[in-house]
């Protein structure tokens, strides 16, 4: 009953995220995607060109591309390609974390775009998402049910990696929130040195100030 309640919630998931923005001449826009290690993502984008005369969005021109980079959770670059007005970029995660995902056209070369604006359509599948099983079942000769085994077993895989990642998450919060209650208890113990000694200070100065006009 366990595995049957995870499979559900993999097939429950969003494993697969579209949606359209729009940019300007040279604005860049990024997206963090929080992914497991040794998961593939796939990405598919396409861009249209907004018409001054018409008003409304049209394909883009064969000349206008983007430029797609990607950088893992320690800011090391994964993918760094140029790509045409429509496409897809795949990359692969070797470190569990935030991921950036960055896009801008190379508007600059493109006199036809200057000023303008462009949108894009950007679709993120993660893990066996990612998968394209018509193709697989084609290349391996697979019936519907060895298909079927074998999303299953993608997605039983998945929700392990996912199962690591909130464990490898889990860790790091525990040692942030050791390493800061350490640094508050030598804060506390500091404060309480600093009055401790403001007090001393403060009787000496006293004593002083009282012998020194003969009041004691």
């Amino acid at each position: 009953m366990g595995l049957l309640t995870l499979l559900l919630i993999a097939l429950c998931a969003a494993g697969a995220r579209g949606l359209y923005f729009h940019i300007g001449e040279t604005e860049k826009r990024c997206f963090i995607e929080e992914i497991p290690d040794e998961t593939m993502v796939i990405g598919n984008y396409r861009t249209q060109m907004w018409d001054k005369q018409k008003e409304i969005f049209l394909p883009s021109t064969p000349g206008l591309g983007m430029h797609v980079e990607v950088k893992d959770p320690e800011g090391k670059v994964v993918l760094s390609r140029q790509y045409g007005s429509e496409g897809r970029f795949t990359f692969t995660s070797h470190t569990p974390g935030d991921h950036q995902i960055c896009l801008h056209s190379n508007s600059t070369r493109m006199a036809l775009f200057a000023g303008g604006r462009l949108r894009v359509h950007l679709d993120i599948q993660v893990g066996e998402h990612a998968n394209n099983y018509p193709e697989i079942a084609a290349k391996d000769k697979l019936t519907e049910l060895q298909l079927r085994a074998r999303q299953l077993l993608d997605q039983v895989e998945q929700i392990q990696k996912e199962q690591d990642y909130q464990r490898y998450r889990e860790e790091r919060f525990r040692l942030i929130s050791e390493s800061t209650n350490q640094r508050v208890l030598w804060w506390s113990i500091a404060q309480t040195v600093i009055l401790i000694l403001t007090g001393i200070w403060q009787m000496r100065h006293l004593k002083s100030f009282f012998e020194a006009k003969k009041l004691v």
